[in-house]
C-alpha cells in the first residue's frame, strides 16, 4: 500500500505533530504492547493495508498480522488484524483506525448500492464528491465494495455539463466543433455528455459522445430517452443516470438498463464502519 503513502503521511503527520506528549510521559520506555482490531459492526472490510502501512511508518519495530482478507465481508466481533510494538503503536492507532473505518465504510455503502441493482448490465459509479485529499483512498474502496470508478478528477475524462453546453450557447453544432478540437488534441480522451431533457438527448446524440448521461430526469423521460439511444442508428453511446439517486431510486432506475448509475453519497454519505483496537502491555 506504498501508493496510498502521500496521504498516510499527511495524516500522521496532522495527528502528531512535534510528538505523542501523552504516551511519552505516561508508558516507562521500552514497554511492549499487543493489540487487536475487531469489527464491531457488520459490513465489507477496507483499508487493512493501509492500516498496516500506518504502523510501518509510525510504529517501527510493530509486527502486524492481517487476519482477513481485503473486501471480505464481515460480522461483528471479527478480529481484523493483530499487532504487537513498542508504546509507538498507541500512537499510531488512531490515525490506522481512521482509514480503516471510513475506507470499510465507504466499501460497505458501495456493495449495499450494488446489491440493489435489478439488471447485470447496470453497474454502480462514484462520483467526485470525496474529501479533499482523500479520493484516491475513497475511490479504492468503492472498487473494493463492488462498484465502479467515475473520472478521478477534471484532466482524466471531458465532462459537458450544462453551464459548458451554456457557454456554447446551446448550440449542438459549436459543442460539434469545440468536441472535433478535443479529439484533435487529446486522442483517446473519454468525452461524457450531460442531458437534462429528451430535447437535449436527441441534440447531443449525433456529437459521437461515449457517455450520454441522463441527470435528474423523470422516470418516464429516462424510458424514452435510453429507448431513444438505443435504437440510434450512429454510435451509441453508455447511458449513465445520475441525480439524487438513493437505494430506492437505484433498485427502480436498473430495471431500466442503463450502463452506470452514478451516486455521489457512496464516498459522501458514507458512514464510518465501527471497529475497536484493544491494546494491552506484554
Amino acid at each position: 500500500m506504498k501508493e496510498f503513502d502521500f496521504v498516510i503521511k499527511a495524516a500522521l503527520k496532522e495527528d502528531i505533530g512535534a510528538g505523542d506528549v501523552t504516551t511519552r510521559f505516561f508508558v516507562p520506555l521500552g514497554t511492549r504492547f499487543y493489540g487487536e482490531m475487531r469489527a464491531k459492526d457488520n459490513g465489507i472490510v477496507c483499508g487493512l493495508g493501509v492500516a498496516k502501512r500506518v504502523f510501518e511508518l509510525a510504529a517501527k519495530g510493530s509486527r502486524v498480522k492481517i487476519t482477513v482478507k481485503e473486501g471480505a465481508r464481515i460480522k461483528k466481533g471479527a478480529v481484523l488484524m493483530k499487532i504487537e510494538g513498542p508504546a509507538s503503536i498507541l500512537t499510531a492507532e488512531r490515525t490506522a483506525l481512521n482509514f480503516l473505518q471510513h475506507m470499510s465504510g465507504v466499501a460497505t455503502r458501495a456493495a449495499l448500492f450494488s446489491s440493489v441493482i435489478k439488471n447485470p448490465r447496470t453497474k454502480i459509479y462514484d462520483t467526485r464528491k470525496t474529501l479533499p485529499g482523500l479520493r484516491a483512498v475513497e475511490k479504492y474502496a468503492v472498487a473494493c465494495g463492488g462498484a465502479r470508478n467515475h473520472r478521478m478528477g477534471l484532466y482524466d475524462m471531458v465532462m459537458i455539463k450544462d453551464n459548458h453546453v451554456a457557454f456554447a450557447g446551446g448550440s449542438p453544432a459549436r459543442l460539434a466543433e469545440r468536441i472535433a478540437v478535443i479529439r484533435r488534441e487529446r486522442p483517446g480522451l473519454k468525452i461524457e455528455i450531460e442531458a437534462q431533457s429528451l430535447a437535449e438527448v436527441k441534440a447531443f446524440l449525433p456529437l459521437g459522445a461515449e457517455v450520454m448521461m441522463l441527470d435528474n430526469m423523470d422516470f418516464a423521460a429516462m424510458k424514452k430517452a435510453i429507448a431513444l439511444i438505443r435504437a440510434h442508428k450512429g454510435k451509441k453511446p453508455e447511458i449513465e443516470i445520475s441525480g439524487g439517486v438513493d437505494l430506492a431510486k437505484a433498485a427502480r432506475y436498473s430495471k431500466l438498463g442503463p450502463d452506470r448509475i452514478s451516486v455521489g453519497s457512496i464516498t459522501s454519505g458514507a458512514k464510518p464502519l465501527d471497529i475497536s483496537f484493544e491494546v494491552r502491555s506484554k
